[in-house]
């Protein structure tokens, strides 16, 4: 279907999977401003109906995913800037549109994912990384705390002392013991990553897309929820996914013996 260029983003379509690359090489592909400016963008014409999208695979172009903010792009310890207030107006929209995205996101992370890039690595719903990866919680190197919610996301994933260890240390995570952490799902060697991503996501673009929203949206809702009210959205759910053309292709599919077909409908 192409490709769509945004502010240091650019969008493949192809066979119902978006690849969200950061295009930034040049300092890591570190995030600034018009870095996030350019993601927005890119969502937007991810979940554009238009373009049938049902995956999203985010990825870093060069040798890194994403080295943090752009310190000297307006990132949130810009000088004369308040880093709250920036987080706030520019950081934190995009975050909560992966959050809420309708179809589930593939992170490959090739490179390095250090500080808000190591955020923006962690809201996919499968991560992988290269072999020689790494994630690095790299804000107390510079005398700040760590955003992009890696504090509700790290003690989920790995535990509250690993958490702090990571951002208390600021040491290096090799991909391999991240792996083993609970704080990723596959590693592959360098050369494999990308395709092996692209296997994945095809294969997710090829589910039922509202179930797989729906079950994105239970996870993000569980930490937070009581028992009552966790079963009370799975009921809310499952009355809207029983509904779809995609529910009743897959119990025919079952009661056939044949793989089901499904359409994202």
């Amino acid at each position: 279907m192409g490709s769509l260029e945004f502010s240091r983003i650019r969008l493949d379509l192809e066979g119902g999977v978006a690849t969200l690359t950061l295009t930034h090489p040049e300092v890591l592909n570190a995030i600034s401003p018009e870095m996030l400016g350019g993601l927005l963008g890119a969502l937007d014409a991810a979940e554009d109906p238009a373009h049938e999208v049902r995956c999203l695979l985010m990825t870093g172009e060069g040798r890194a995913f994403s080295a943090g903010a752009n310190l000297a792009g307006g990132g949130p310890s810009a000088r004369g800037r308040d880093p709250g207030s920036v987080l706030e107006t520019h950081y934190h929209p995009v975050f909560r549109r992966l959050r809420d995205l309708r179809m589930p996101i593939v992170s490959a992370v090739n490179g390095v994912a250090a500080g808000v890039g190591m955020s923006l690595a962690l809201m996919g719903d499968m991560v992988l990384a290269a072999r020689s990866a790494y994630f690095l919680q790299a804000f107390r190197r510079i005398g700040l705390v760590p955003d992009g919610g890696a504090t509700w996301l790290l003690p989920r994933l790995i535990g509250t002392a690993r958490a702090k260890e990571l951002s208390l240390l600021g040491e290096r995570l090799p991909a391999e013991q991240a792996l083993a952490w609970g704080l990723i799902n596959r590693v592959y060697a360098d050369e494999d990553l990308i395709r092996e991503a692209r296997t994945l996501a095809a294969e997710l673009a090829a589910g039922p897309t509202r179930s797989l929203a729906g079950i994105r949206r239970l996870y993000w809702a569980s930490p937070d929820n009581t028992y009552e009210q966790q079963i009370d959205l799975e009921r809310s759910l499952q009355r809207e996914a029983g509904r779809t053309q995609d529910a009743r292709e897959g119990v025919q599919a079952f009661l056939e013996k044949r793989k089901p077909v499904f359409r994202g409908e």
